[in-house]
């Protein structure tokens, strides 16, 4: 609080702390993330086909809520690679405002996932535990677009690898 509204009499205005958490020793959780495409030469409309995610959090407390946790990441890494996009025009105004305009994974957009862990417990911390809840996001978006880049012989692909975005990018890659 640095600033001083409606204090009592005699109070002095101001208060400040500062704290670091140093820990000696981080926790890395540690996995592998592959995806099968099949794209449509024609239309750039792009299928996973099989999506396989194994990783290493050490010793799992909840395996049900880890696993909830890899699918959401899972869904939400594969809708930042190949469907969501804000878009804004000149003036800064944002196109994609709802979701008639701005598309987010559904079921239908998912293949079923094929999820596995090893365990490697961690020894910086009593419980041997690793963080789990970013991962899936963090490996999808790259596994998606590296299967997709193969797929279509291209590595000029932006996300989201929307249909018409593939298309564009196989027309590029033949001339």
């Amino acid at each position: 609080a640095y600033t001083a509204h409606n204090l009592p009499g005699g109070m002095e205005p101001g208060l400040k702390e500062t704290a670091f958490y140093d820990p000696s020793n981080f926790t890395f959780p540690a996995g592998c993330y592959i995806c099968e495409v099949e794209v449509d030469p024609e239309t750039g409309v792009t299928e996973i086909v099989q999506f396989v995610a194994a990783d290493d959090f050490g010793n799992i407390i909840n395996p049900m809520i880890v696993e909830g946790q890899v699918h959401g990441g899972l869904a939400q890494g594969i809708g930042q690679a190949l469907l969501e996009g804000a878009h804004y025009d000149n003036s800064g105004q944002l196109l994609t405002a709802s979701y008639m305009d701005y598309t987010m994974p559904r079921a239908g957009d998912l293949p079923s996932f094929k999820v596995s862990t090893s365990n490697t417990p961690c020894p910086g911390n009593p419980l041997g535990i690793k963080g789990c809840g970013e991962a899936g996001a963090i490996g999808s978006p790259p596994a998606g677009i590296n299967a997709l880049t193969d797929a279509i012989g291209s590595n000029d692909l932006a996300m989201p690898a929307s249909p018409s975005t593939v298309w564009a990018a196989i027309r590029a890659t033949k001339h």
